[in-house]
């Protein structure tokens, strides 16, 4: 069996589609440069995995899925993604005014598809590897809280590296004193809840006599 699988190729081409289409006329070509340093990082790392240790179709499905949404996010810094103006063309309402946010709240959408993306992809991968349907379950989520918290300490990193105005276009923490904590929260919850939901499935049906 191929490497890559034909679905895989194609999945994959349309992501690279969507990166090159994100960088058309940037906005703000150095910020989004640094962010997609991590997105280069990680589709090493996906390629390399799937060389010797093949991802299922769905999983690697799910991982690029979550790198679309941080590589829409970077083009806009995360800060100034424009999803009321997309919400209101498309169904004539204006999200921050619906929910009553007064940020941008797209970062924590991605944060968010984070847990949501990578708990059932770690789940399935320590199940294939013999481990129990809790242990598994459990793993996945502390996996997804401890890479959650690396990132952070990394945009911590950023903030005593770079100038203020620049760390603060990368961090994107828009005046939130506790975004980092907030950050790592939804991640947590987004995966405990796909986690569950996947434990859920992937529990085999009792024995009927």
């Amino acid at each position: 069996m191929p490497t890559f699988p034909r679905a895989f190729r194609w999945t994959l081409g349309a992501f690279l589609i969507v990166v090159a289409a994100t960088w058309w006329r940037p906005l703000h070509p150095a910020e989004q440069a640094l962010h997609h340093s991590l997105t280069v990082l990680g589709l090493v790392a996906l390629v390399l995995v799937q060389r010797r240790r093949p991802l299922p179709y769905v999983s690697f499905l799910l991982i690029l899925i979550f790198l679309v949404l941080h590589s829409v996010a970077a083009r806009w810094i995360y800060s100034f993604v424009p999803y009321d103006d997309w919400a209101s063309w498309l169904f004539g309402v204006r999200l921050n005014e619906v929910f009553g946010w007064q940020r941008n709240n797209f970062d924590r959408l991605v944060h968010l598809s984070y847990g949501l993306c990578f708990g059932p992809v770690l789940f399935f991968r320590f199940r294939e590897a013999g481990r129990s349907i809790r242990w598994s379950a459990l793993t996945a989520v502390e996996v997804v809280l401890s890479t959650s918290a690396l990132y952070e300490l990394f945009e911590w990193a950023i903030a005593l590296t770079l100038a203020p105005e620049a760390a603060e276009a990368y961090n994107g923490q828009q005046g939130d004193m506790w975004d980092a904590q907030k950050d790592m929260a939804i991640a947590t919850l987004g995966a405990m809840i796909a986690v569950t939901v996947t434990a859920v499935i992937a529990r085999p049906a009792p024995i009927r006599s």
